[in-house]
């Protein structure tokens, strides 16, 4: 008699390239919460090298966005029509809540930083920014927007991993498996052929 909640592992799992842009996705965010929380605290060079270290990783999640989506439109494995449709509903509305906010959370950190006339740095390669300075007040806005922004977003995220977590240890249907890199990927088909012929 078949399970009433199929291992998802065994019949199919994200595509690598899909698996390594949830995760760096993932460890971006985590370190640009945590500089964007803690640089207040040091003196002034490491404090510098903080905001440094912030305006990189935050052009580097703009790379890996712009990637990601482009992937998930073109060549990205779905699989969200292997989900319980109540499951699906919340998983692929947590999943384009967290684009849209991630996505305006870039725009308001290049807004911030440009909008006060200040250069964006990657790596220390400058920048420079192609708007005129914006009044006092705007820049506040979009400050306090942008840092709210922020814990929402991990507030979300982590209620995402939670979530993964509930079901590979309370549920045990494998849907974290889909997500974490295996070396047996390219067996991923006949092991979901096999599936479905048992």
């Amino acid at each position: 008699m078949p399970d009433a909640m199929p291992d998802i592992t065994q019949t199919q799992r994200y595509d690598r390239p899909t698996i390594v842009l949830h995760w760096a996705t993932a460890f971006l965010v985590l370190f640009l919460f945590a500089l964007g929380e803690s640089w207040g605290w040091p003196a002034k060079p490491i404090h510098h090298l903080m905001v440094v270290a912030h305006l990189t990783a935050g052009i580097l999640l703009t790379a890996i966005m712009g990637f990601r989506i482009a992937w998930r439109l073109t060549k990205g494995r779905h699989l969200s029509d292997l989900l319980r449709p109540l499951d699906r509903l919340f998983a692929l509305g947590v999943e384009y809540t967290l684009y849209v906010l991630l996505l305006a959370e870039i725009v308001l950190g290049y807004l911030w930083r440009w909008g006060a006339g200040q250069a964006m740095s990657f790596f220390g390669l400058l920048m420079p920014t192609p708007f005129v300075r914006f009044p006092v007040p705007l820049l506040h806005w979009i400050q306090n927007i942008h840092h709210w922004n922020a814990w929402l977003i991990v507030a979300i995220a982590t209620a995402h991993g939670m979530a993964a977590i509930f079901h590979q240890v309370i549920l045990k249907d494998g849907v974290l498996g889909r997500m974490l890199l295996r070396g047996d990927q390219g067996c991923s088909h006949k092991s979901r052929k096999a599936v479905l012929s048992s």
